[in-house]
């Protein structure tokens, strides 16, 4: 039986919300606070699901879901194991210079699949904290405990060290080769990183504010389909670091000059990606003004075998991007929650028929990453659903729901010093600055 899904918009979110929450209930490691990438068995950890995780706890206590007891007591193991396990330049080691590796062993906590010390990935762990600093302010030992070692964890990041001698922050780096060739250019999500990198009172980044500006002298600004907006591909991109910094109404240098701010930005890239949707040049089965969500998720592959005599090219797990790809049919669900905040109205009317349509991209209450409704799913019925759950996708769910709710990631942000510090520094003023 298709359900109808006719609940007010309060019960849909609350429901999804808490939906998304489970995951982090379900994929967590007591022993040392990790949680997993995904829910496919033998998943590692991904260290910004963590941060993703350390955010969503103070949301469940808010919301009931979770004891403060509870969510203190997690968020402190997950501190500790991040406070002493080994920072070195070896290879088994679990991070180096105060960045961590981007997946670790959901149990040792060492370095898995030879995987980059990732410099954004350190800033989605490291802002998780940070929330946790500030929503966790009770004079317990516990809570003291807790602040004491997110101000341990932070203030020791060498942000100068992760540009490698470069102008802008480099994108990783190796203890077998070294600092990655690429830096963080072009807009991306990495604003976030910067804000951080920028708001350290012991190792800030080089250059200062020249080096944000040095990153946004890479900006790509233009005009696609009558929207003028700094143009980023991937809808997550548009999302990230709204998760935890509220962008309405502070504007750095750039975006005074082009009279808008970043939040506004937003919300003209969600409009672009109904639009694209809406035209489908491509012909994709589903795609209208009511069903979008091109990002960074998980998709078909022409490795699988029931998918190898497929005539397109399906890209796997990839960045689809709008309006120039990848584009292979196949749309992130939960994106459109994630651009709750910006466009309320059509959020809710893309998951309302979305979840009409495609049931299926809703196992266990929870979002899959992604639907591809031009291919048909492994029963014969229904369209192609990834499998399992990516934390990534649950983590921006909680988030960007609550920031519409309540606002609170985004209050509890706004009394962090060092964002506040961070942000000033790139340049940004108005608004709640």
């Amino acid at each position: 039986m298709v359900e109808k899904f006719t609940q007010s918009d309060e019960e849909l979110l609350d429901r999804f919300q808490r939906a998304a929450f489970g995951y982090f209930l379900a994929e967590f490691n007591a022993e040392n606070g990790l949680v997993a990438d995904t829910s496919r068995a033998g998943s590692p950890c991904s260290i910004a699901v963590v941060g993703f995780a350390l955010s969503a706890y103070p949301v469940a206590v808010e919301r009931g879901w979770m004891t403060r007891a509870d969510a203190v007591d997690r968020t402190l193991a997950t501190l500790r194991f991040f406070c002493d396990s080994e920072q070195s330049d070896s290879p088994e080691a679990t991070g180096f210079k105060g960045f961590y590796y981007h997946f670790l062993d959901m149990h040792s906590g060492a370095r898995v699949w030879r995987s980059e010390l990732s410099m954004i990935d350190s800033a989605l762990l490291v802002a998780g904290m940070l929330t946790a600093g500030r929503y966790f302010t009770a004079k317990t030992p516990e809570e003291t405990a807790l602040r004491a070692l997110v101000e341990t964890l932070y203030l020791r990041i060498d942000w100068r060290w992760s540009q490698g001698g470069s102008e802008m922050v480099r994108m990783g780096w190796k203890p077998e080769s070294g600092f990655l060739n690429y830096c963080w250019g072009g807009y991306s999500e990495a604003i976030l990183l910067y804000a951080l990198a920028l708001g350290s009172p012991t190792l800030p980044i080089a250059g200062g504010c020249e080096c944000y500006d040095a990153w946004t002298a890479t900006y790509q600004w233009e005009n696609l389909y009558g929207y003028d907006f700094l143009y980023a591909g991937p809808l997550f991109i548009h999302q990230f670091p709204h998760a935890w910094i509220d962008f309405r109404g502070i504007r750095d240098r750039f975006m005074r000059e082009k009279r808008c701010d970043y939040f506004e930005n937003s919300r003209r890239a969600t409009e672009v990606q109904r639009e694209y949707a809406r035209r489908n040049l491509h012909g994709f089965t589903g795609y209208d003004e009511n069903c979008w969500g091109l990002t960074a998720c998980d998709g078909p592959s022409n490795q699988l075998p029931e998918l190898a005599n497929e005539r397109h090219r399906l890209f796997g797990y990839a960045a689809r991007g709008v309006p120039y790809g990848p584009d292979d049919g196949t749309l992130g669900g939960w994106a459109a929650l994630a651009s709750l905040p910006f466009a309320p109205e059509i959020a809710l009317c893309a998951v309302r028929t979305m979840l009409q349509r495609y049931p299926e991209m809703l196992p266990a209450q929870r979002y899959t990453s992604s639907v591809n409704p031009t291919l048909v799913g492994a029963a014969g019925q229904g369209a192609w659903v990834s499998a399992g759950h990516f934390g990534l996708d649950q983590g921006i769910v909680v988030m960007m729901i609550e920031n519409h709710r309540s606002q609170l990631i985004w209050r509890l942000m706004r009394d962090c010093p060092y964002v506040v510090t961070g942000l000033r520094r790139a340049g940004f003023r108005g608004g709640w600055l």
